[in-house]
């Protein structure tokens, strides 16, 4: 019962707690990267008769079993008896070190995840390095000194930053816009506009003001040394411009109209004034990701502090992409080329990513630091031996299983043996609907099975993930029960086919619902259970189970693996599809059993 289930736990998750390091091993055993994607055979490798699915329950980490814990708060016996009563089952590291994130302390986040499950390496990632370009200062090149060209003294011209204004490090860091507006001043740049979405969801839910009061008075000595900065607008990045996959289009354009043109429903004269009166409180209150947008104006004239106008320069400092191509897309797309809302004039402006979020489309067209490079992912190499492969989710991590497990790309590999199947979220908050669609997104994966025929396939339910970040224990917990029921009715179906079923997670989050003390005590706040919500990521190491009588017999989990991560359960796939571990690939983590 309980007390089994607590010592499972742990033992799992001291499993989960070590971390692939790629530095840290013997250079003679360090994978090489190679062009070839041909695959080889392995007569021991046997593959099922049915499919091989990857599994991900976003957002569902191996975390501490107490009241803050939906996973364990929840009625879960399907996941329950996967993950902690399987033959062969195990826990990786989804965080830190181990998915290309600067260090240990830096949570995991889906892009990561769905990066090193799809590319069965670790490469660094956007936030280490934007922060290795800021540290090295050689993200001054020739894209920066182009974006200072449009706004040096003789043009008049202002320099534009917008981004997720916390430290959060999943898809920003405040640091690194401090790091540009440095150096603009340092280059000459005399009139810099900010403008900045609260976060809330990857750091505390209403911790904005922490965040807007130190950058509040940096601007003031900045003023006072002959520089004009200032805040020009802002807004929740639920509601303001972080839209992705094209799910919300009206987001963007709030945040289009609320940069551009200074057009918001509410307008002060600062950001701390913003925040704080349109904050509410009691059942009033508003977290930071869902504020709305403003503008701020000029005490003196009312007039805008900050449009972006012609001849002016705009940097997007966001380094994750899923959020940052919708933006990217109105600023480049040239007149006549957009449809997605009218956005009146469009300044000719000079637009720049910090780094590049598509590279098939190249957009943007110009960035500052140049994106991980990844090749020869499991996508591509399956889809270049001739097997089939079914890519499906919702709406809300649909880019997930395509863009980023393809390593940044969105087109597919193969035209005829690859399906890409995208179930429409709920528009309306993840709280007020924690169930999703996970059971469109398992009837059309069963559907597909029996019509496409996949080889392999990846579906990702993104319950745990897109509920825990509102930070409703009592949603998480309806959620995981949604995917408990879902997930069960899936393998089921998976297992019926011959098939068989790798589930994991791509970091936590429902773990961990609660903000805690450093001692693990559980926060009072004002959430119905009592407790101070948390919204973000946790550091929690992920559950992996497979499942198929197949499988099992011939595999074994290889408790022998030094530093298990994300990455190598991606040559597990492979293993369990017959083929062997390419040898620039981390080595997986299940093996024949003796």
């Amino acid at each position: 019962g309980y007390q089994r289930r607590v010592r499972e736990w742990t033992r799992i998750t001291m499993l989960g707690m070590l971390r692939v390091r790629l530095g840290s091993l013997p250079t003679t055993l360090r994978p090489r990267y190679s062009s070839s994607l041909s695959l080889s055979k392995n007569p021991d490798f046997i593959k099922p008769s049915g499919p091989v699915c990857l599994v991900i329950l976003d957002g569902v980490g191996l975390g501490a079993d107490d009241d803050g814990n939906a996973w364990s708060r929840a009625r879960t016996p399907f996941l329950d008896k996967v993950f902690f009563d399987s033959e062969v089952k195990g826990a990786v590291a989804a965080h830190g070190t181990a998915v290309g994130m600067p260090s240990d302390a830096d949570m995991g986040n889906s892009e990561v995840g769905h990066n090193a499950l799809g590319a069965g390496r670790v490469f660094d990632q956007g936030a280490k390095l934007v922060q290795n370009a800021m540290d090295s200062k050689s993200f001054q090149g020739d894209t920066w000194e182009w974006l200072m060209d449009g706004c040096g003294s003789s043009t008049d011209g202002t320099f534009h930053l917008i981004g997720l204004w916390s430290d959060g490090n999943v898809h920003s860091h405040v640091n690194h816009a401090y790091s540009m507006m440095e150096a603009a001043i340092q280059q000459g740049i005399t009139k810099i506009r900010l403008h900045v979405l609260l976060d809330g969801r990857d750091v505390a839910e209403t911790s904005a003001l922490e965040y807007i009061e130190p950058l509040e008075e940096q601007i003031a000595a900045w003023n006072k040394g002959g520089a004009d900065v200032a805040i020009a607008s802002g807004g929740g990045r639920m509601v303001t411009t972080m839209d992705r996959y094209n799910a919300n289009w009206p987001v963007v354009e709030r945040g289009w109209n609320a940069h551009v043109h200074g057009i918001a429903d509410h307008s002060f004269h600062s950001a701390t004034e913003a925040i704080s009166t349109l904050r509410g409180s009691g059942a009033d209150l508003i977290t930071d990701q869902n504020l709305p947008s403003f503008v701020i104006t000029d005490q003196a004239t009312g007039e805008p502090v900050g449009k972006i106008q012609d001849g002016d320069s705009v940097v997007l400092f966001n380094f994750r992409g899923d959020r940052a191509q919708q933006l990217s897309q109105a600023f480049e797309s040239k007149e006549g080329s957009f449809s997605e809302f009218d956005r009146g004039v469009s300044p000719d402006v000079r637009y720049a990513g910090i780094m590049q979020y598509d590279g098939d489309t190249n957009l943007p067209e110009h960035y500052i630091v140049t994106p991980p490079a990844i090749d020869c992912t499991v996508g591509e190499m399956i889809a270049h031996s001739g097997l089939k492969q079914l890519a499906i989710s919702e709406t809300q991590k649909y880019g997930h299983v395509t863009y980023f497990f393809n390593g940044n790309r969105n087109e597919k590999f193969s035209q005829d043996n690859e399906l890409y199947v995208e179930i429409p979220s709920y528009t309306e908050p993840e709280n007020e609907r924690p169930w999703m669609r996970a059971a469109e997104v398992t009837d059309a994966c069963l559907e597909h099975l029996d019509t496409f025929k996949p080889d392999f396939v990846r579906l990702n339910y993104p319950n745990g993930d897109m509920v825990g970040h509102t930070g409703n224990l009592r949603a998480a917990i309806m959620a995981m029960e949604a995917v408990d029921l879902c997930c069960e009715r899936l393998v089921r179906g998976i297992t019926a086919r011959g098939g068989v079923a790798l589930i994991t997670a791509d970091h936590g989050n429902a773990d961990e619902m609660v903000t805690k003390k450093k001692d693990g005590t559980l926060v009072k706040g004002d959430s119905p259970e009592g407790f101070k919500p948390l919204t973000s990521h946790t550091l929690a190491p992920v559950p992996v189970a497979l499942i198929g009588e197949e499988a099992t017999r011939i595999f074994e989990w290889d408790d022998s693996l030094p530093n298990p991560g994300l990455a190598n359960l991606t040559a597990s796939c492979l293993n369990l599809l017959g083929f062997n571990t390419p040898s620039f690939y981390l080595p997986g983590v299940l093996r024949l059993k003796k």
